[in-house]
């Protein structure tokens, strides 16, 4: 049998979203925290009213522009969670995350 070379071409292309809050008080930080999805804006300044669902792609969460593990934080429709995280996050911290959704094109 002749060998025969099968040229898949394949395009991804990433869309991305991002949402801001710069904390207005310290915020205590221990398992279980919350920061619901209101207290962000979005790319256009409005307040967020839902994170998006990630299917095909990632999460990342920057603190004072520092992206944090991935295993430290989980996000929903409606807020981010800190996991297994102790600490307080000082006022006027940024926080910004970021949903990062993967399509591709055959």
């Amino acid at each position: 049998m002749p060998l025969s070379i099968i040229n898949i071409h394949v395009n991804v292309t990433a869309t991305s979203t991002r949402f801001f809050d710069v904390l207005v008080a310290d915020l205590p930080i221990i398992d279980g925290t919350t920061i619901p999805v209101g207290n962000f804006l979005d790319d256009s300044g409005d307040v967020a009213t839902a994170f998006p669902i990630v299917a095909n792609g990632y999460y990342n969460f920057y603190v004072n522009g520092v992206l944090q593990e991935g295993d430290l934080y989980t996000i929903s429709a409606t807020e981010l969670t800190f996991n297994g995280v102790t600490g307080t996050i000082g006022a006027g911290t940024p926080l910004v995350v970021e949903a990062v959704e993967l399509t591709t094109v055959t």
